[in-house]
């Protein structure tokens, strides 16, 4: 565990390997219309989209991009969500919290992008700081979640804070990893108005 992060920080509720968990089919969105559109917005404004090599960590049938990337590679759980993402190039079924290395090569992506899913990474250090190495120099990773989540899946020291702790952490996260300008956090959605959606970015240094 990282020391920056208190015992029992990554623990969960649910021990039991991921696999099972996201072995049956869930082809829907975990957040609402409203918040989904954030997304996609966040992602035009850093222009990840025609003409861009994405790496969507934590991926299932849809990935919010604005337009169809030139390369989209979506590694997540369950293989049957990744053949129905309908602009993914590449597909690769890889559990992050067994192994958090990425099976790339070095400056590989223009961005990577993950979406309501930080929240169950029980290595994000050291995930992220494969994100940068895949990165090209100035590319954005773009870390985007809201207040729903599989309480069980999620780690306790995300569980145990509220929104304005979440985006302090996972700018943490990103500070720890190294390799990054310092992070951004905003609000992506009006306050007070259906799913909030927060995002965290930052850019290969």
């Amino acid at each position: 565990m990282d020391p920056a992060f208190p015992p029992g920080f990554f623990d969960r509720a649910d021990p039991a390997p991921d696999d099972e968990f996201y072995l049956p089919l869930r082809l829907v969105t975990h957040i609402d219309a409203a918040a989904t559109a954030a997304v996609t917005a966040l992602y035009a404004e850093l222009g990840i989209g025609a003409g861009s090599r994405v790496l969507d960590l934590m991926s299932s049938w849809v990935s919010h991009l604005p337009q169809a990337p030139a390369e989209l590679v979506a590694l997540g759980m369950n293989g049957a969500e990744l053949d129905a993402n309908p602009v993914a190039t590449e597909r690769v079924v890889h559990d992050l919290n067994v192994d958090p290395v990425l099976p790339f090569a070095d400056a590989r992506f223009d961005a990577v992008t993950c979406s309501v899913s930080v929240d169950y990474l029980v290595r994000p250090v050291q995930v992220l700081a494969e994100a940068a190495r895949v990165l090209v120099p100035g590319g954005p990773v773009a870390l985007t979640f809201s207040n729903r989540c599989f309480p069980t899946k999620a780690v306790r020291g995300w569980l145990a804070t509220d929104d304005a702790g979440r985006c302090a952490v996972v700018a943490s996260y990103l500070r720890a990893a190294g390799g990054f300008t310092e992070p951004e956090v905003s609000l992506r959605t009006p306050p007070g108005r259906g799913d909030p959606l927060f995002a965290v970015v930052a850019r290969k240094a």
